[in-house]
């Protein structure tokens, strides 16, 4: 099996591929996530997830770099990290009691080949309507501050979550349905890896 290079320093994309259970490395990409301005949400994480895997690539010689970027869009608005408390309270204001798209972008591309196959995939979440209270407390958490759209679906921020329409692994921030897909086309199938162990 070729070797496999997550491109992310997520602690919850790394979380989510060890659910595979594919043995990979990590190696976090240096890149800044602008100069996407005015791309639809689509075409946005599909462009920032294939700049960090070509970020990467250089430094592989063999084997498969993946790479994800996940955005939340509200009213075509598009929501990333927060840049502080007050901004993170805002977004979760706009998110109380409404439906949002969650988008994330995929990548893998193949070293020393240089094949790229890039796509995303779409989620719709629906929020129960917010205290201001509890909007507070939970920006007072910290945890909404590195999150796409001031929110983390697999932590505290679940409980504001009222529907999910999708892919829920795409809401924490890798799509592990299409993303097996994706690894197929390279050769890389993960239950007959997991058989084969």
């Amino acid at each position: 099996m070729l070797p496999i290079y997550l491109a992310s320093s997520s602690p919850r994309r790394k979380m989510l591929l060890e659910q595979l259970g594919l043995p990979f490395t990590v190696v976090p990409p240096d890149v800044k996530e602008e100069g996407h301005d005015g791309l639809p949400p689509r075409k946005l994480v599909e462009a920032l997830a294939a700049k960090k895997a070509r970020a990467v690539a250089p430094a592989i010689s063999r084997g498969l770099v993946l790479a994800a970027d996940t955005v939340v869009v509200f009213q075509d608005r598009v929501l990333g990290k927060p840049a502080g408390p007050r901004e993170a309270a805002f977004m979760l204001r706009l998110l109380s009691g409404n439906e949002h798209e969650v988008y994330t972008g995929l990548a893998v591309m193949e070293k020393p080949s240089g094949r790229l196959v890039v796509t995303h995939e779409c989620t719709s979440v629906r929020f129960r309507t917010l205290e201001e209270e509890e909007i507070a407390r939970y920006v007072a958490t910290g945890e909404p501050l590195d999150k796409a759209g001031a929110y983390a679906a697999q932590g505290l921020g679940a409980i504001f979550i009222a529907g999910i329409k999708g892919c829920y692994f795409n809401v924490v921030g890798l799509p592990l349905a299409r993303l097996a897909r994706v690894l197929r086309e390279f050769g890389v199938d993960p239950l007959k890896c997991f058989l084969e162990k």
